[in-house]
């Protein structure tokens, strides 16, 4: 039977569409069978250092064109591809390079490594990878590992195979291309390779568009003409507050969104000014692929879910928060027996995230296990009051936290950052929050923040760090 092997797939869309554009980024772009024979050039340089099956090779450095040709020769050569973000401190790039423990690191301009980016994409053409005495790779191996921080603030490793990428990207693969997509995350983030998969299968182009602002996004759809788009709710915001009359966007058919609070202002703030599109909302993680997907006819009639499990997954909640069982789960954190016996229970994942089911089995997320604030004996979701607090119409960006206190254990604070030229006070807040919230979750600590601290590229609110500066 033949196997499920990432780079071959891609070689195939290769086959199929060589003049179409693989992947673009500002002025530049890329074919597919530029990609495909860069692939070859890549693998022999890198089977030349020494790199074999199951080896790592990480990656430092921003994004760059290269990097497709790249994460594709590792694939076929059995190696595992770890991007590493170029935002780490010394300390914390020491603890990933201690985990990942690779064969090389390979680097882009201003990062150290083994080998520069371009010794590797640009090294002399040559036929065929020598695979003398050398099995290649098995659709169970791992071709791709993506770090996450752990709860004690050290990284943990998800390691993905080649079966496990190829069925979360076939789930959802279109027969024919659509028209290219633009991203808005970085090639260190697995965002920015997963979104990208399913196009590159099916021999679409990938427009990628990180590290710019809320204008440059936008330009890169009118530039490239998108069909598709996925924002986070909080870049979605800054693109709304763009005058967008003078961009032609017409070609985009997606808007999506999700990973955070999708507000019904939000979403109709989306489609009033970009009516031709449609949005649905989606909820996964890194070691669960795609879980839920709120359906575009659904997103007024639902508002706050993220809708059904999608295709092949089930879920549950026990003791409030959601399990998940399904085809896409990763296999377990590289080298942590322990958080993989965690997270792992019977082949259920434990997500940490708080649920809600209703009756037709559309889910919500209301927070996370770890954020839960305990005031007065209640238990109190954050990101539902989030969701409240961000439609005040003072609130550029806000989160709140559970600071100690002598007499609840706990106290609602809400961190605000208020939009240019408003103020905000604490009874207006209250007076906003009562009718919506019940008593006890409305904020009774107000703090006034230049920025809400996130992580990376999903830009996940660190309530921790907020309430330790409170």
């Amino acid at each position: 039977m033949s196997e499920l092997l990432l780079h071959e797939a891609f070689l195939a869309a290769a086959a199929r569409h060589p003049g179409r554009v693989a992947a673009s980024r500002g002025g530049e772009s890329v074919t597919y069978a530029q990609v495909a024979e860069a692939v070859e050039r890549c693998a022999r340089a890198l089977a030349a250092a020494g790199v074999r099956r199951s080896d790592r090779v990480v990656w430092r450095g921003e994004t760059h064109l290269d990097l497709v040709p790249l994460f594709f020769a590792t694939a076929a050569l059995g190696a595992v591809f770890a991007p590493m973000s170029p935002k780490l401190t010394g300390d914390e790039a020491r603890a990933v390079l201690d985990l990942a423990d690779p064969r090389l690191v390979i680097s882009g301009e201003g990062y150290d490594g083994d080998l520069r980016l371009a010794d590797v994409t640009r090294s002399p053409a040559a036929s065929g990878i020598d695979r003398a005495g050398r099995a290649g790779p098995r659709e169970t191996d791992g071709h791709v590992m993506y770090f996450t921080s752990g709860t004690t603030g050290l990284p943990k490793a998800i390691v993905l195979s080649h079966r496990t990428t190829m069925i979360r990207a076939l789930s959802a693969l279109s027969d024919f291309p659509t028209g290219p997509l633009v991203s808005m995350f970085p090639l260190f983030h697995m965002a920015g390779w997963s979104s990208a998969i399913g196009p590159w299968l099916c021999g679409d182009e990938v427009v990628l568009a990180d590290g710019g602002g809320a204008e440059d996004l936008v330009r890169a759809i009118e530039r490239r003409r998108a069909h598709s788009f996925y924002a986070i709710p909080a870049v979605w915001r800054r693109i709304l507050d763009l005058d967008l009359t003078g961009f032609e966007l017409g070609s985009l058919r997606r808007a999506d969104t999700g990973t955070s609070a999708t507000t019904p202002e939000l979403l109709a703030g989306i489609h009033a000014a970009l009516p031709r599109t449609t949005t649905t909302i989606t909820y996964g993680s890194t070691e669960a692929a795609g879980v839920c997907r709120l359906p575009f006819e659904d997103v007024r009639r639902k508002p706050g879910s993220v809708g059904p499990p999608v295709p092949g997954v089930r879920v549950r909640v026990e003791d409030g928060e959601l399990w998940v069982r399904s085809p896409f789960l990763f296999d377990g954190y590289h080298r942590d027996e322990r958080a993989t016996r965690a997270a792992l229970v019977d082949g259920w994942y434990r997500t940490g995230e708080l649920a809600e089911i209703d009756g037709e089995g559309y889910i919500s997320i209301v927070g996370r296990v770890s954020d839960m604030i305990r005031s007065g004996g209640e238990s109190i979701a954050p990101a539902e009051v989030d969701g409240v607090i961000a439609t005040h119409p003072a609130v550029l960006d806000a989160a709140v936290a559970g600071v100690p206190h002598d007499d609840w254990g706990e106290i609602v604070t809400a961190f605000v950052v208020p939009r240019p030229g408003a103020s905000l006070s604490l009874p207006e807040l209250q007076r906003h929050c009562d009718g919506r919230l019940a008593r006890f979750k409305v904020p009774r600590r107000l703090v006034v923040v230049d920025a809400i601290p996130r992580t990376g590229a999903t830009r996940q609110v660190q309530r921790r760090q907020l309430a330790a500066g409170a």
